[in-house]
Order: structure tokens, then C-alpha cells, then sequence
């Protein structure tokens, strides 16, 4: 069987590591840069991981998604804050028949390439994932990897369940060395993922601290998983029940990781926006439309806003 093609929209920390392991693999994959195009078309892209380190000396690199060839799959690798780019990002390597792959944070982050490319076309990606971008074409993978990805639909729809080009599109990853998975529920893998995003991206902007001070500091942790069980809470207020014990496996797991700087923190630090929105005020809002308060999480939004428009904004790389 050909294999399918790749287009990497957003060639960072998690788009270059993805990316990078399918062309490693022998997919045919065409990814867009912006600040470090020559230099990848020059020297390739490196990666750095526990999985192994490698490096592609012959990169199909592209600066605007007009140069590049319709693909099988669009992987959406960009950070929220840049979709209002879709219009002119998506239609050119999608074509006609092509599917988007958001793996992007958030709550229901699907519905802005949804409103682009049409809902039956667009699948979404829960990533687990420790990666950063450390130079120009230079990806550092310390940590896990895991996609949990499934068919995208509205909230109100019952869940689609695992689709055969889920299935396949699992299959394609996994034979790239990619630990992904089929889910049934989409909008439950994504509220399981916050339980993590808003208490550990949202605390290490607002505490200014790494992942493994705020679980080793007896404060910080009781706070991120009293958030976390908020999260949980409003999930189930949001009609999707997620197990008490998933708290416990937050917190256990995060104690386990490498120490690591959430993305959310680097973005403060480098003055660039922050997905605020996607991560906190589409999760707040789904909660108060469903009767649920969410106090703490609604107070951490706030002070983001307020750390967030203190910063100096610059344009994120794609």
C-alpha cells in the first residue's frame, strides 16, 4: 500500500518531533516553517530524545502553506493563538479530500479548522508530550509522547466511537514509533487532559515555577490537585464522567516526570501570547453554561489575563 502524506502545520517542540519520526519512517512529510526555513533547508532537522536521537539531513520545508502540495492528513501543530492563520494556512494542503489532525490544547480547539475545511474532516489529538524547541530546526524530546486521538463532534453529539480512518490513521503513527491511541469520546480525552493543562500550565506562569517544584512543594501540589478535581468536576457537570482516581494519577504521574517547563511558561517567559483562552476561558465557559461554577479555575483565567496583557507580545514561530 503507498503510504500517505503529511503536511506539518507548525514545525516546533511538538510538530517537529511528531513530524520528524514519521519522515524518519519513510512518510512522505512536507513541513511549514517560518523563522528557521533556511536553516532546516540547509542543515536538516534534529532531534534529540529518549526514544533515540536522529537526524533528517533532507527536509521537504516550506515557508508559506501556498508552496505546498495537497497532503492525505494536515497535522495543526500550531499554538491556538495563531488560528486566526487557518484560512490561509489549511485550504492549500488539504484540497478536497485531505483531513486535519488538531493536536492543539484546549477545550474543542477541532471547531476553528471545522469552520475551514467542514466538521466531517477534522479529527482530534490529545497530546502527552514533553518536547521543546532548544534552536533553529533543533528539537529536545524528554518525556512520554502519547496521542489519544478520535472523530471530532459537537458536544451534544453522542460519541462517535473509534471510525476506521481513526483506526488507521492510529495504525500509520504507531509504525512511525508513535505511542497514539483510538478514543471513543473525544471531548472526555480532552477534558482528562485539562485536569493536567489547567493546574500545571496555569500555576507555573502564575507561581513561576517548573513542573517538579510545584509537585514537590507541598502548597503548590494540594492547589494543583484541588484544581485539578475542579476540572474533573466540571467535566462531569459538562456531561462527561471522568473517575475520581484520575486526580491521584495526575499528581503520581507528574511526580514521575523529568522536570520540565510547561509551554505555557515558556511563552510567558519569551513574551509571547498564551493560549488563555482555549486552555481556561472556553473550559470556564462550558462549565457556567452548565451550572457549574468553577471558582478556582475562574480565578487562575483572571490572573492570566492580567499576567498576559502586562507582557509584551511577540508572534509565535510556526
Amino acid at each position: 500500500m503507498t503510504r500517505r502524506s503529511f503536511a506539518i502545520i507548525g514545525t516546533g517542540a511538538l510538530g517537529g518531533f511528531y513530524g520528524g519520526l514519521l519522515a524518519r519512517a519513510g512518510f512522505d512529510v512536507h513541513f511549514l516553517l517560518r523563522s528557521d526555513l533556511e536553516h532546516v533547508r540547509e542543515h536538516g532537522l534534529q532531534v534529540e530524545s529518549k526514544l533515540g536521537d536522529f537526524h533528517l539531513p533532507h527536509v521537504q520545508a516550506y515557508g508559506s502553506a501556498a508552496e505546498m502540495p495537497e497532503c492525505d492528513v494536515t497535522i495543526l501543530a500550531l499554538k491556538t493563538t495563531q488560528n486566526h492563520l487557518l484560512d490561509e494556512l489549511l485550504p492549500p494542503v488539504t484540497g478536497r479530500r485531505g483531513i486535519v489532525l488538531v493536536l492543539q490544547n484546549g477545550l474543542c480547539p477541532e471547531a476553528d479548522s471545522a469552520a475551514i475545511v467542514g466538521p466531517d474532516r477534522v479529527l482530534g489529538g490529545v497530546c502527552f508530550l514533553c518536547s521543546n524547541k532548544v534552536g533553529p530546526g533543533h528539537i529536545r524530546h524528554l518525556d512520554y509522547g502519547r496521542i489519544v486521538l478520535g472523530e471530532h463532534r459537537v458536544a451534544e453529539a453522542p460519541p462517535a466511537g473509534i471510525t476506521p480512518r481513526v483506526a488507521q490513521l492510529v495504525e500509520d503513527l504507531r509504525s512511525a514509533g508513535i505511542d497514539a491511541h483510538g478514543s471513543e469520546d473525544q471531548w472526555r480525552a480532552r477534558w482528562k487532559k485539562l485536569m493536567w493543562n489547567i493546574p500545571f500550565n496555569g500555576l507555573s506562569v502564575v507561581l513561576s515555577a517548573s513542573t517538579d517544584t510545584l509537585i514537590q512543594i507541598e502548597p503548590s501540589a494540594a492547589l494543583a490537585a484541588s484544581l485539578s478535581e475542579e476540572v474533573r468536576a466540571a467535566a462531569e457537570a459538562c456531561g462527561r464522567s471522568i473517575e475520581r482516581e484520575a486526580v491521584d494519577e495526575i499528581m503520581e504521574h507528574t511526580r514521575d516526570m523529568v522536570p520540565y517547563d510547561s509551554s505555557m511558561r515558556l511563552d510567558y517567559l519569551a513574551r509571547r501570547p498564551m493560549e488563555v483562552e482555549a486552555i481556561f476561558g472556553e473550559p470556564v465557559r462550558a462549565a457556567e453554561r452548565a451550572g457549574f461554577d468553577p471558582k478556582q479555575v475562574r480565578m487562575l483565567y483572571w490572573q492570566l489575563k492580567f499576567l498576559g496583557s502586562l507582557n509584551t507580545s511577540t508572534e509565535s514561530e510556526y
